[in-house]
């Protein structure tokens, strides 16, 4: 099945289930009232207080481990000069010795900075899935508030209207129960 049928199957589905729930879903309140909403989960997560709080504290970290990137370049170049000056003075077997030492200092040093980089960023999406964890219980609120059978995430939509679209009010009620996340259990 294509990606547009799957989509339109999902959409028909969720249709018949609002149309046969009647006047049940009419007397609810929300800021839409619709069986299909959309929500932009970029936004939510990058606007939100909590979001936002921890993109800081990750840039930071980011920003430490570059620092450290920087300052061990910068031994490297140099340990790479004074072995360079050392060349002409040295037997060529004891050099390469020497070089080929340095070399897998580089190549170790390289692969464990990697290694923090990918745990930065293993982190970073771990939290960002107690962030979604976090958020459901609201988002769960807002979609039985509107009538809705569904949230889809707006990436996953060929075409919709704005009107379905409860970004800002689910980023407002985030807000509003989480803040900026200090004391979410990770």
């Amino acid at each position: 099945m294509t990606r547009l049928a799957g989509i339109l199957a999902v959409f028909i589905t969720v249709w018949l289930t609002a149309a046969l729930a009647g006047p049940a879903q009419a007397q609810r309140i929300g800021p839409v009232q619709s069986p299909i909403l959309t929500i932009d989960a970029d936004r939510l997560f990058t606007e939100s207080d909590f979001g936002q709080r921890m993109v800081a504290e990750f840039e930071a970290r980011g920003a430490e481990l570059a620092a450290e990137n920087r300052r061990i370049e910068e031994a490297l170049e140099e340990e790479e000069r004074d072995l360079t000056a050392q060349r002409a003075a040295m037997e060529p077997a004891a050099f390469r010795e020497l070089a080929d030492a340095f070399d897998e200092k580089v190549q170790t040093t390289r692969r464990t900075q990697d290694a923090k980089t990918r745990e930065l960023n293993l982190a970073f999406e771990e939290r960002r899935g107690v962030f979604l964890t976090a958020a459901a219980p609201v988002l769960e609120r807002l979609m039985r508030e509107a009538g809705a059978a569904v949230i889809l995430d707006k990436r996953s939509v060929f075409l919709s209207s704005n009107a379905v679209d409860v970004t800002r009010a689910a980023i407002d009620r985030l807000n509003a129960v989480l803040g900026n996340g200090v004391g979410v259990p990770e």
